[in-house]
């Protein structure tokens, strides 16, 4: 998930600034070359690494694997798509619904192969999850968007709650256009109140002092953490972190949690075609879908993962999960966010 900040920067074997990891993949060299994001691959027990170590050790031939974090995430591979350029990976781990509608409405090629229906263990990811209706991301986990609160001066149950008078000031939250658990959290607000009457929603929010920050981390360790504020919008899973603490309580507000399930997908110029399959296929197994929950502290994508005792009591489902589905959102995200900036955070 690309909410951690915790680590103080790139570790041994990562490059300090984004870019290229390790060396390219090329037409079947035996390197499957993964894009993804920072914390996939740095910071405390990150899930890349251990992938990287468990999937080459399992094999009986010399494929390896690589990553690269690109400075603009998957609008790199879009840009470099639409100039004709090559790409130079065979992977993309950490793609969104959001993302995916993206790519879409700005190319017309196909930059990912519909490759779900042909992986071993497929079958297995959970239907609630899968959010490209072509089969080519492949769900491997999900967060909840959620309130975390300090129980000794709050107690958020409902959205009403949030714009009440007691808690005047007393949430945090974050940029819609900057951040992916603000804009779950919009997402999860229009879902709510319909996209007639979110704004209304969110300049009640405002009129109660909401404050708006640019991503999770400067919500989340600079104000939160500070304690600036008991209420703050992110994960369900934070209590793996601190524990069942009085300041660290999981708030699903209306018993609900927003789903943001990320996927991998291969790309349809894949130097390594095959071997990126063997990777995904290898993601999907309950083994790596254990370390990758307990690494990434989020929920596996299958219900067979191999989880561990803290995990399972302190990481909370919401009794019931909301999110968005691709169709819904395709012509319709661009504009609530606009629609959002303009009148909230403009």
């Amino acid at each position: 998930m690309r909410r951690r900040t915790f680590v103080a920067g790139l570790g041994a074997g990562v490059a300090a600034t984004a870019g290229c990891l390790g060396n390219q993949g090329t037409s079947g060299d035996g390197v499957v070359t993964v894009a993804t994001y920072e914390s996939f691959v740095d910071g405390n027990e990150p899930a890349g690494p251990w992938l990287k170590q468990a999937f080459e050790s399992r094999r009986d031939d010399d494929v390896t694997v690589e990553f690269q974090v690109p400075e603009s995430g998957i609008n790199q591979y879009i840009q470099r798509a639409r100039q004709g350029a090559d790409i130079d990976a065979d992977l993309y781990v950490g793609l969104n619904v959001d993302e995916l509608i993206r790519l879409d409405e700005q190319l017309d090629e196909a930059l990912f192969d519909s490759i779900d229906g042909d992986l071993e263990g497929g079958d297995r990811v959970l239907e609630e999850l899968r959010f490209d209706p072509d089969g080519r991301a492949v769900p491997y986990d999900t967060g909840y968007i959620s309130l975390v609160y300090d129980e000794s001066e709050v107690e958020p149950e409902t959205f009403a709650d949030l714009t009440a008078e007691r808690n005047r000031g007393d949430l945090i939250t974050q940029n819609a256009q900057q951040s992916d658990p603000g804009r779950a959290f919009l997402l999860w607000t229009i879902h709510e109140f319909g996209e007639d009457g979110y704004l209304d929603y969110w300049a009640d929010l405002q009129e109660n002092e909401v404050r708006i920050l640019g991503s999770w981390d400067a919500a989340y360790n600079g104000a939160y953490r500070n304690g600036e504020a008991p209420m703050v919008v992110s994960y369900s899973t934070d209590q793996v972190y601190y524990g069942d603490t009085t300041r660290h309580q999981i708030g699903f507000l209306n018993d609900q949690g927003y789903a943001n399930p990320e996927g991998m997908a291969r790309f349809a110029d894949a130097g390594d075609p095959e071997a990126a399959a063997d990777f995904m296929e290898f993601v999907l197994t309950s083994e790596a879908q254990g370390e990758i929950a307990m690494r990434n502290v989020q929920f596996p994508a299958v219900d067979d993962a191999a989880l561990d005792e803290e995990f399972e009591r302190f990481a909370k489902v919401p009794p019931e999960p909301v999110t968005f589905t691709y169709e819904e959102l395709t012509g319709n995200l661009e504009g609530w966010i606009e629609d959002w900036a303009r009148q909230i955070a403009g």
